[in-house]
């Protein structure tokens, strides 16, 4: 147990509680910031998020509350786990009451719309002040509190940051793997959603698994490209930010994005989709804002700009996947050999 470390999650969803109920676990003292006052008493009375989490038994070391002040109030470590959209004004509002000594952590994957933002450059401008980092990795919350093993990744260019989240959530079910490279880390966390969605897209539509082996390591290929072009390191997209929860979300039913996409492959609308699902898909934004941003800068995403003509253009995927097959072939492995001109 780390002595004398109080932590405080701004964010009741499903990965928010979760954090909370870890730390919760460890037997340290944890605050949860809930919007609706009415589900911080159902936390306190019930111990249980019955919305994100229903059936699970939470610590009775998390103390959920509405009052943001309160919340704030004299912790360590705080962990920001809003969706994206609703980041900024968050932090906004949680500025009043950070002291420079708090810690602040996002694990929020996402980009901010007018100015393709992460949340850690979220974090730099309105929290000069403080020290900051940001977790992602192969995290689904359904998993985590079952306390299914599970590992992470701590990223800051602070080495102080890195060492307090790693003391205050490592336990016998959950493993925190450190990285200097916060842009990268963040990026993993982000583009995989894009590709889970097509992941999801392909396995309703009975795709085999050459494709769905296809289809994940050229989504390897493009997130790397495009990440390194925003200047993060490639060799971070071996790890579990990058592969890692490529895997994880690609695979697996319980991913938010998997399930818009497999939704999507079943002939629902966008919009059916994403209702059904009764929670934030970040991914869908984000291939809205990915799409624009490499077509910008000039970046060779393929599958970004087919699923971008399937989701929100409502192009058949047979004549998507046809072009895309018939395209340029290039190199296997990113940055090993120079890309043709495509």
């Amino acid at each position: 147990m780390v002595n004398g470390v109080s932590v405080t999650v701004l964010g009741g969803g499903s990965f928010g509680t979760v954090i909370a109920n870890l730390i919760g676990d460890k037997g340290l003292p944890v605050k949860l910031w809930m919007r609706d006052s009415n589900r911080a008493a159902e936390v306190n009375t019930e111990r249980m998020n019955s919305r994100y989490l229903p059936g699970r038994k939470l610590s009775d070391l998390i103390e959920a509350t509405s009052d943001l002040e309160y919340a704030l109030a004299d912790s360590d470590i705080v962990f920001i786990s809003i969706p994206s959209q609703s980041f900024r004004a968050v932090t906004q509002q949680a500025k009043v009451y950070l002291k420079p000594s708090q810690i602040v952590v996002s694990t929020t994957k996402g980009i901010e719309a007018k100015n393709f933002s992460l949340m850690s450059q979220i974090l730099a401008e309105e929290l000069p002040d403080n020290r900051i980092g940001v977790l992602s990795g192969p995290n689904l919350a359904k998993e985590i509190v079952q306390k299914q093993l599970t590992a992470t990744v701590v990223a800051s260019a602070d080495d102080s940051v890195r060492k307090a989240i790693q003391a205050a959530m490592h336990c016998a079910y959950f493993r925190v793997y450190a990285s200097s490279d916060m842009y990268g880390v963040e990026l993993g966390g982000t583009l995989k959603n894009i590709y889970a969605i097509a992941s999801g897209l392909s396995s309703a539509l009975g795709m085999g698994e050459n494709t769905k082996s296809m289809l994940m390591t050229r989504s390897l290929a493009e997130m790397s490209r495009f990440a390194v072009q925003l200047g993060a390191n490639p060799m971070t997209f071996l790890g579990l930010a990058g592969v890692g929860d490529l895997i994880v979300t690609c695979s697996s039913p319980l991913s938010r994005n998997y399930r818009v996409g497999y939704a999507l492959g079943e002939g629902k609308t966008l919009e059916q989709a994403v209702e059904s699902l009764g929670e934030v898909a970040e991914g869908v934004n984000t291939l809205r804002y990915v799409k624009e941003k490499a077509d910008t800068l000039g970046v060779y995403m393929p599958l970004v700009a087919g699923l971008y003509q399937v989701v929100f253009e409502n192009a058949p995927v047979s004549e998507v996947a046809k072009t895309m097959m018939l395209s340029t072939q290039s190199s296997d492995v990113e940055f090993l050999l120079p890309r043709d001109s495509d």
